[in-house]
């Protein structure tokens, strides 16, 4: 549903926007921040979603589309690779014009968003937007979603072609980008788009505004548009699952991490007798409390023995990502604090911000403990999972060192068995 911000909203409105108990968060502003964590995947390359985004916003207005679906369409390609979660396929993505593999991701994407109603409608562009148009136009699909996702597949490889050469020699190129996308006219891609392409992009101008300081600036004015989408408290927890999913399956040692995080977190805010709305929020914040991850390359997740001190430095940014995607949400302030504290301790000898001891209120102190629990009873690549009695005396050494809340702790003590399955989701 999308409301004018007029100011003025009745109780009826407030149930069905997510307003009420002072809950107000807009779906286009999670959407725009969340995308920057697809982008982390790239590594260092962290701009993808957003310059497919505004191509195929660009060629879609040339097409004619309605406002609607020309927003539509650029959201969809903010999100069009969220079923990548591995910095190996990522790059295999970029440096592969036509990788035998790359159907997965558009199934994983797929799934991820097909019963999420506010999203839904993204799910089936999603999963054909690397089907060759000489192949899409065989099936039996609606034009409109056949035009959607051979548009995001055009103007996906345009990027992979053209990445290396932003902020640099890009006007140098714009002859040998044009002439790659025609060459693929019929074969890869649907002519009626290749024809508005090649009307976009014979500007400087289309090429010069993929660089990173004008990219920023277009975002931002996409945001400052005077249409919002409320989400309800359990669309967003929908949401930061499907977050979470994608962090998680970066590596095989971390699936449902996120989610064990997510039930021991809610269930200890239960017990310790925090609101339901508290232990809603602290149940989205322990979901997507790793989004910073993404950014970590595979290899050092999955490294079988210790990290040096290199690893360990790529390691420690990761909350530090978590925060400044989470807080560019209105609305979420408190959960990107939350989430961005899980690596904190009592003591502010964690990271990356050092808070006091009253700083680390209980809702952050709640997902450090969760957070430390599950990943103790969670096969790793050094290790395999431990048992309850174990994690219990390791968490104890945590608490003489300053590191976890001594009431939290004895907490999960007095209900060992119930933390361990919600932590796993299964018996001790």
């Amino acid at each position: 549903m999308k409301t004018k911000n007029t100011g003025v909203v009745s109780m009826n409105e407030e149930k069905s926007l997510g307003l009420e108990g002072g809950f107000q968060v807009d779906l286009r502003q999670t959407v725009y921040a969340l995308s920057d964590a697809l982008d982390l995947v790239g590594i260092d390359e962290v701009h993808h979603g957003k310059r497919v985004g505004y191509m195929a916003m660009l060629c879609a207005d040339k097409l004619g589309l309605d406002v609607k679906s020309i927003n539509d369409l650029f959201e969809l390609g903010l999100l069009h690779d969220c079923g990548v979660s591995s910095s190996r396929d990522h790059q295999q993505l970029v440096d592969k014009l036509d990788w035998s593999e790359a159907q997965e991701h558009c199934r994983v994407g797929h799934d991820l968003l097909k019963n999420f109603a506010p999203l839904a409608h993204m799910a089936e562009p999603i999963l054909y937007h690397h089907t060759h148009w000489e192949d899409l136009k065989q099936m039996d699909l609606p034009p409109e979603l056949c035009l959607l996702s051979n548009l995001i597949y055009l103007v996906d490889r345009v990027d992979t072609q053209s990445a290396v050469h932003h902020e640099k020699d890009v006007l140098l190129k714009i002859n040998d980008l044009r002439e790659f996308v025609y060459s693929k006219r019929e074969s890869f891609f649907d002519p009626q788009l290749v024809n508005a392409f090649m009307d976009v992009s014979s500007n400087h101008a289309f090429w010069l505004g993929m660089e990173q300081r004008h990219l920023i600036h277009f975002i931002a004015d996409m945001g400052s548009q005077d249409i919002q989408t409320y989400i309800t408290l359990e669309e967003l927890e929908q949401l930061a699952r499907i977050f979470s999913r994608i962090v998680d399956a970066k590596s095989q040692f971390t699936v449902e991490h996120s989610e064990g995080v997510a039930g021991l977190a809610r269930y200890l805010g239960e017990i310790y007798g925090l609101s339901p709305e508290a232990c809603e929020k602290i149940g989205a914040a322990a979901l997507l409390h790793d989004l910073g991850k993404l950014r970590v390359p595979d290899e050092i997740l999955d490294k079988p023995g210790p990290l040096d001190k290199h690893d360990r430095a790529i390691i420690e940014q990761h909350s530090f990502e978590t925060y400044e995607i989470l807080r560019r949400i209105p609305g979420l302030e408190e959960i990107a604090k939350w989430a961005a504290y899980h690596h904190e301790t009592l003591h502010g000898n964690g990271y990356p911000f050092h808070p006091s001891t009253d700083e680390m209120g209980i809702e952050a102190r709640i997902i450090a403990v969760a957070d430390i629990f599950q990943a103790l009873a969670q096969n790793r690549p050094y290790r395999k999972s431990l048992p309850l009695e174990k994690i219990l005396e390791i968490m104890e050494t945590f608490v003489i060192d300053g590191h976890l809340d001594s009431m939290l702790v004895n907490l999960v003590k007095q209900n060992g068995e119930r933390c361990y399955q919600e932590a796993t989701f299964r018996d001790q």
